[in-house]
């Protein structure tokens, strides 16, 4: 296990804005930072950083919390692998307890799935620069490809052994269960008619150079495999199976070298290949991420969508299947993204192109050759038609369709007006065209929510659920604490009430002035009225944020919410950034009373104890009346009533004047 100095240590240095920052493009906003939302598909960015804080909350899915609730929410870490992560990236030394046997039982089995990805690179490349065999084929054909020494370290390239079990025995011995080195695809299992025990063992990459496949954040997903002999019935690359680690639609080759340059050049520059991305990277230009050969699918587009709003697809000079990419490039138009298209000389790739020309021509040329990908399309398709008019019209009918996936009104336009001009073809009938795709598309969209209407129509009545009332007592008991984290250490003067009898005998409230900490009032007030938090989530962080407000003078959100579970984690996140996306309205009908700007801090106390209060005497005057409903008069519980409500009256007064 970590040791406990280790993870303060990770809470003390680590910047929630940077860490996060390596996954989500985040611009300022104020005191806070935000971008588009990592976990859904959006165009307004509604995903919150504060560094202040040091949480985070995303609107659209309604996740939230810390650091390490980010990184174990977008890269399903565990929490130790949370911590390792980001001791990795600030440089601290993780200290380890030893685990024990029920420790290691525990472990999830994704966790599992990723210790053997983890091992398998490891061996690849052990083999690659240590077996002889590895040196003489794996690492030849490397550096025949013109990678350096520290480029094939960089990446972790490796090499599988032309052996039929080399891989998956030397795992077996290390201890690697082969239950998961079948699910991560390693290794092929066949059973045996003749021995059922004891079923076939194979290594799925068995003589090729191996291409292990990293997440954002750096684990190893998965791998791709380059066969080096002339076998015509072997596929030249083999990838991964799909798996509970490695979704192949949802990974982008590189990406974790090229995240932050992205962000920085704000552009990303999109290779098919393995070696496209190597060679670009070898030669100086990170911001480089490949597809592997795969079509380009929305989840890959949303990988680089959080880091720039700019692609530069790059395509082989006599690249065949062209027009079949660029029909998939409609997908990241759909996204509101820009693209361009730069294609290289005939006969020439991003890797051939990269290796063999010095770094500063490859960026000029990548300027001076790069198109916007309309005007690319448009050129392309015109050269295809030539004097065709049939030909033409169908150009002309897929050149729209490509600019009718834009979401952006005024950059469409634009389009129609160059497209015009390139295919000599007027405005008019482009902007019909570009009407008519609109109105089948609204049509179809009609079409498909008649039909689920349809289908729906006799669940509507059943499932119609009630408007939503206010919970005044959840939503004060939420105040309460978001009062204690964000002022509970501060030394306020509360001007606390006193109910006593005056001359003629009636209660009244004399004031008193009183000095203490926040938490230390809170906790009194509450004490002395016997109140308990209803909601169960609110009272176990209560308890504990009391606790450590009394035992830490120092405290902060950041140390404190470290001890936490991470759904307490979420829970105090939400409290804390709910104001970064509401303002409240009319509260004060539903006897809610939430801090304004010129309200100070102990006003705000005795304004939400107090409201607490009128409320839960309100609940009991009602419970009081269902008593003496359908009854012969009780004078005890009418006197009781009469009390509560002469105090709920003396509190009301209070209010009243701390708000006007």
């Amino acid at each position: 296990m970590i040791s406990k100095s280790t993870i303060d240590k990770v809470y003390e240095t680590a910047r929630l804005e940077e860490v996060i920052g390596d996954f989500v493009n985040l611009k300022k906003s104020g005191a806070n930072f935000k971008g588009l939302s990592p976990f859904t598909d959006e165009r307004s960015p509604s995903f919150m950083v504060s560094p202040v804080k040091q949480i985070w909350k995303d609107f659209s899915s309604g996740k939230g919390g810390n650091m390490v609730a980010f990184l174990m929410e977008h890269e399903h870490f565990s929490y130790p692998e949370a911590i390792k992560y980001l001791a990795k990236k600030y440089n601290i030394e993780v200290e380890e307890t030893e685990q024990t046997n029920e420790q290691k039982a525990e472990a999830s089995e994704r966790e599992s799935m990723y210790l053997v990805s983890e091992y398998a690179q490891k061996y690849f490349s052990e083999v690659l620069w240590e077996k002889e065999l590895g040196k003489a084929i794996g690492l030849s054909y490397f550096k025949e490809r013109g990678f350096t020494e520290e480029t094939i370290k960089k990446f972790g390239l490796g090499y599988c052994l032309d052996q039929w079990d080399a891989f998956t025995n030397e795992a077996l011995e290390k201890k690697y269960q082969l239950n998961y080195l079948e699910k991560t695809g390693l290794t092929i299992v066949k059973e045996d008619a003749t021995n059922p025990n004891n079923p076939r063992k194979f290594d799925r990459f068995k003589g090729r150079v191996m291409f292990p496949i990293h997440s954002m954040s750096g684990r190893v997903l998965g791998f791709g495999g380059r066969i080096l002999t002339s076998d015509k019935k072997a596929a030249k690359y083999l990838n991964s199976p799909e798996s509970d680690i490695y979704h192949k639609s949802k990974v982008l080759y590189g990406i974790y070298y090229a995240k932050q340059a992205i962000a920085k050049e704000d552009n990303c520059y999109l290779v098919e290949g393995y070696t496209d991305v190597i060679q670009f990277y070898q030669r100086g230009i990170h911001n480089v991420v490949a597809s592997s050969g795969t079509a380009l699918t929305s989840d890959q587009i949303r990988l680089v969508n959080r880091l720039t709003k700019n692609i530069t697809v790059l395509f082989d000079g006599d690249a065949a299947g062209l027009r079949a990419s660029l029909r998939g490039i409609d997908l990241i138009l759909e996204q509101g993204m820009n693209v361009k298209v730069c294609t290289f000389p005939e006969g020439e790739d991003p890797d051939s192109f990269s290796k063999n020309n010095a770094y500063e021509d490859v960026v000029l040329y990548l300027q001076e050759k790069s198109q916007d990908f309309i005007q690319f399309k448009a050129s392309l398709l015109v050269k295809e038609s030539a004097n065709d008019p049939i030909k033409k019209a169908e150009t002309v009918r897929e050149i729209v369709n490509s600019i009718a996936k834009i979401p952006d009104q005024i950059k469409r336009e634009i389009y129609i007006q160059e497209c015009a001009q390139i295919m000599t073809i007027s405005e008019d009938v482009l902007f019909n065209t570009l009407a008519q795709i609109g109105k089948k598309g609204a049509v179809e969209a009609s079409k498909k929510a008649k039909q689920e209407q349809k289908e729906n129509a006799f669940n509507v009545v059943k499932n119609e659920q009630p408007a939503r009332k206010v919970d005044v007592q959840y939503e004060l008991e939420r105040k309460i604490i978001e009062v204690l984290l964000l002022y509970g250490n501060e030394q306020q003067e509360f001007e606390d009430l006193v109910l006593k009898e005056n001359d003629t005998g009636d209660l009244v409230l004399e004031p008193e002035k009183l000095e203490a900490k926040v938490y230390e009032k809170i906790y009194l007030d509450l004490q002395e009225d016997e109140i308990e938090l209803a909601h169960e989530n609110f009272r176990n962080i209560y308890a504990k944020l009391i606790g450590a407000l009394n035992e830490k003078d120092d405290f902060t959100i950041n140390t404190f919410i470290s001890d936490l579970d991470q759904d307490m984690v979420s829970e105090i996140s939400s409290i804390l950034m709910e104001e970064e996306k509401y303002t409240l309205h009319n509260w004060s009908t539903k006897d809610i009373y939430p801090k304004s700007k010129d309200v100070g801090v102990a006003q705000l106390v005795s304004e939400t104890i107090l409201t607490l209060r009128c409320y839960l005497i309100k609940m009991r005057v009602s419970s009081l009346h269902g008593n003496i409903e359908g009854k012969n008069f009780d004078k005890e519980i009418l006197e009781e009533i009469m009390s509560y409500q002469q105090l709920n009256t003396l509190l009301k007064k209070k209010l009243n004047r701390v708000l006007s």
